[in-house]
């Protein structure tokens, strides 16, 4: 009996040996799946319009906060551009815009005192675009929403390698049709039922790609025309956001102050400092809900956990223009402005395995560095070639070392329908430096001690003025950077170097 015992014994422990590599056999196949990437993008949505930035935003925006506990927030995340075009340019291609001329919204082209710098409005079909490198290890591609990367179907998403594309062409907004509710009058996207709601349906597209998908590598680019004008809201929510606007005293204050003026307008510009209107906090929570909807469908499909989820915005919050519908307080300006109200971003990554939930990281970081980093995080080589300014933040979010990175750069040529200044930037740790094209007066900001950029201390640091604007000089060089042209008969704009 003892020996049939020790021989049972020593069978169930071969057996248990079996059962357990057989496991690990299993398993190792689900540990080297793929990860797929989710990428949103938010359309005009200031810093601090969601609340994992701002609790005491007017907005309501519970899954975005959500994504936010589940991953690393950047605090200091930051668009190439204060417009949107530029930024788009940025993510895809892991490239400053500067590079193409690509400086502005596509279009854009409006004068001031100067002629604004030439403007290229397209990709370059050159480009190997992030979509395109995923394909070519396989990956299956999706793009939803906003593209306004080029003025003819050559340059939209299927040609810029993008499997599927469900709404993008060349237009900034939703402007054909019923706008923000079936009929869309968009070219790549089919109507549905009467009053559908455009944020709703592309959240809706995006969620049955992920579940089509689910069992192969995936990258879905899901581009909000929101909370872009037109300024519209379904009709309860506005209701819901006059109601609590009322309730909880913001109605009848003061809602805008004096901004300062670059041009001529008809009339003087003014910035929005108070957060309550009604129809941009029910597009905010639209959208909102939208994000909700793709991250359910995640878990839903069994791909949450191998699922590297992407947020941001493309410019800032609209502050002094168009409805000026949010305030970007305690941040200067908004979007077309070059100070921390028209870039800086919100910048959410979620890396599950990867990034401790809840995190927070307060190291500057910009747009084009998703390209490399998405590329990192999947194990695939990299491209230093295309994404020549993007850098990878695998070691951040994995909490290991800093960047190694000594500067961001902004260049914005032109004179933006927000009334921003045509100026250029520089951001050395903690230090920021402004630029003006029109005459090259410069401004400078020390970040940590002063967010709202009041105090300009170009005068009492003179040497580091001249160091910060050596070094950005010398960008403008390495990027081939275009400057204000005169008018013809005109007088010369300010160049660098004069």
């Amino acid at each position: 009996m003892q020996l049939m015992s020790r021989c049972t014994l020593m069978l169930m422990l071969a057996f248990s040996v079996l059962a357990d590599r057989s496991l690990s056999a299993a398993e190792k196949p689900k540990q080297n799946k793929p990860l797929n990437f989710v990428f949103i993008l938010v359309d005009d949505l200031g810093y601090m319009d969601v609340g994992c930035n701002n609790p005491q935003t007017f907005y309501e925006t519970p899954h975005i906060n959500q994504l936010a506990k589940t991953g690393m927030r950047f605090t200091n995340g930051y668009a190439a551009n204060p417009v949107c075009s530029p930024t788009r340019y940025s993510i895809m291609t892991g490239k400053y815009p500067t590079r193409v001329d690509a400086t502005n919204f596509f279009s854009g082209k409006r004068a001031g005192k100067f002629l604004p710098a030439p403007l290229n409005d397209k990709m370059p079909l050159s480009e190997t675009t992030i979509a395109e490198a995923l394909k070519e290890h396989g990956y299956s591609t999706f793009f939803a929403g906003k593209w306004h990367l080029g003025p003819t179907q050559e340059f939209w998403p299927e040609k810029q390698g993008f499997d599927i594309n469900r709404g993008g062409w060349h237009r900034g907004g939703p402007y054909g049709g019923g706008k923000y509710f079936s009929p869309y009058g968009n070219p790549r996207l089919t109507d549905g039922p009467k009053g559908e709601h455009l944020p709703d349906r592309l959240a809706s597209e995006t969620a049955q790609f992920i579940d089509a998908h689910r069992d192969e590598p995936f990258f879905a680019y899901l581009a909000f025309y929101s909370v872009h004008t037109p300024l519209m809201g379904p009709g309860p929510l506005v209701t819901k956001y006059k109601e609590k606007a009322k309730r909880l005293g913001l109605t009848g204050q003061e809602e805008f102050a004096d901004e300062e003026q670059v041009f001529p307008v008809d009339e003087k510009r003014r910035v929005r400092i108070l957060q309550n209107h009604a129809v941009y906090a029910a597009m905010v929570e639209s959208m909102d809900k939208a994000v909700g909807k793709v991250l359910q469908q995640l878990e839903e499909s069994g791909v949450a956990e191998n699922t590297v989820v992407m947020l941001t915005a493309d410019n800032g919050g609209l502050s002094t223009s168009e409805g000026s519908p949010t305030s970007n307080l305690p941040l200067r300006g908004g979007k077309g402005w070059l100070y921390e109200g028209g870039i800086r971003e919100v910048f959410l990554v979620r890396w599950p395995g990867g990034t401790e939930p809840g995190s927070v990281c307060d190291e500057p970081v910009i747009t084009t560095d998703f390209y490399p980093t998405i590329l990192d995080l999947a194990g695939l080589p990299l491209k230093p070639q295309q994404h020549l300014d993007g850098v990878s933040l695998k070691p951040l979010l994995q909490r290991e070392e800093p960047l190694k990175r000594d500067a961001l750069y902004w260049h914005y040529p032109h004179y933006s329908n927000q009334g921003g200044i045509p100026g250029g930037a520089i951001r050395v740790g903690d230090w920021k430096l402004i630029e003006r094209f029109e005459d090259g007066q410069v401004h400078l900001y020390h970040l940590k001690e002063d967010l709202g950029e009041k105090q300009d201390l170009a005068e009492k640091y003179p040497e580091r003025v001249a160091a910060m604007r050596k070094q950005l000089h010398k960008w403008y060089q390495e990027t081939d950077a275009k400057f204000l042209q005169a008018k013809p008969g005109g007088p010369e704009p300010w160049r660098p170097g004069t």
